[in-house]
């Protein structure tokens, strides 16, 4: 009885999905009838944030600072790292992943996103000052403190491509670099085919540096997306970011080998980062509305919206709630929630990829905005 009425229920929205998207954007008020439900215990402190702007560019993904202290560093979407020098010099070019540039335009040409690579996540390593790159088309790659050509290291496993590298965290200790391959089947450009159908291919590997093997460590994941190492190194946290959960894969004890749930979060989470402390940001691509429940509940209703005539910009819409927004959530070692940051009406920032909290400003990146956020803590 309960699936033929959710059947009837999912068949019903996606009907009204159809006539809602047929007609003029003028009058359509997604963010009204869409709109994902408030979180309690939020702070709505966001949006007095200032924007550093990426000039030239889109898709700041991830941000890190280099053992000096220098920085940001972050990847856009023509496949270039660029590295943050001050208001004085602004953004300046650090390294590249693909030698192939001839064709690289700039902002934004995703129909090249696999000739230019499009770096996602970014870690240096402490000890050396390289930089290492989760570059969602070529894999994993290194570069060393000067910056330039990357080095790849990794862009296949068992004989097949890697799909869709797209974030990491190092063991420098153990010599050991943790990294997600989102989806076998679907690539960066294809993120949100990979969410709707229900695609649960994702992995996260191992590869230890000194012998370049590669062991994969958990496989079958939704969307795998950001890592990060415990501070004690007992365990490796990844995000699975169409179910909305944070699983911790244990290193060490008793439990080595296995992995448990470290929470659930209300959206679709992005990457996560340790802070200090030892607690974790994880930034939301966006909270959940009607649309993001039905289509992680149900196998079949984001196959069906792929197969509407319904534009990415719209589709994309439909999927975070019609409404542009900003959702960063503090989460203890043990995965309690101990603080969340909006920018609920997406005033200043919105479709958040990562929070980098260091010396009491939070950094914010976007795989999709010209811009970083920073946000003095309160």
């Amino acid at each position: 009885m309960y699936p033929m009425l959710t059947f009837f229920v999912a068949a019903f929205v996606a009907a009204v999905v159809a006539i809602i998207f047929s007609l003029p954007t003028s009058l359509l008020k997604l963010d009204q009838v869409l709109a994902p439900p408030q979180i309690p215990g939020t702070h709505d402190y966001l949006h007095s944030s200032t924007v550093i702007s990426v000039t030239g560019a889109v898709g700041p993904e991830s941000l890190i600072f280099d053992p000096n202290g220098e920085g940001p560093y972050t990847g856009v979407a023509d496949g270039r790292i660029l590295k943050w020098t001050g208001d004085g010099r602004g953004w300046t070019d650090f390294a590249v992943t693909s030698s192939d540039r001839s064709e690289c335009v700039r902002p934004f040409a995703p129909e090249l996103e696999h000739v230019c690579g499009r770096p996602l996540g970014l870690r240096f390593d402490k000890t050396t000052g390289d930089l290492y790159i989760a570059d969602a088309y070529l894999g994993l790659h290194v570069v060393g403190p000067g910056g330039g050509l990357a080095t790849k290291l990794v862009s296949e496993f068992e004989g097949k491509p890697l799909r869709f590298t797209n974030d990491l965290d190092i063991d420098e200790e153990n010599d050991i670099i943790y990294f997600t391959d989102s989806s076998t089947v679907f690539q960066r450009r294809q993120f949100m085919a990979s969410i709707l159908s229900g695609d649960s291919t994702g992995r996260l590997f191992k590869y230890h540096r000194a012998s370049k093997q590669v062991t994969v460590l958990l496989q079958g994941l939704a969307f795998a997306n950001g890592v990060a190492l415990s501070k004690d190194h007992s365990y490796v946290l990844v995000v699975e970011s169409t179910s909305g959960r944070i699983l911790r894969f244990w290193l060490q004890g008793t439990e080595a080998g296995n992995f448990d749930v470290l929470a659930r979060l209300p959206g679709f989470p992005d990457n996560i980062r340790r802070n200090p402390k030892g607690e974790y940001w994880v930034a939301l691509h966006s909270k959940k509305g009607i649309i993001g429940n039905l289509v992680t509940s149900t196998s079949w209703f984001g196959k069906l919206l792929l197969k509407l005539p319904i534009d990415f910009k719209r589709l994309h819409g439909l999927l975070v709630g019609g409404k542009a927004h900003a959702t960063a959530v503090r989460l203890s070692e043990e995965g309690e929630v101990l603080e969340i940051l909006e920018d609920c009406e997406g005033k200043t920032l919105k479709f958040i990829s990562e929070v980098e909290e260091k010396d009491g400003k939070l950094w914010f990146g976007s795989v999709l905005m010209p811009f970083v956020g920073v946000y003095e803590s309160k």
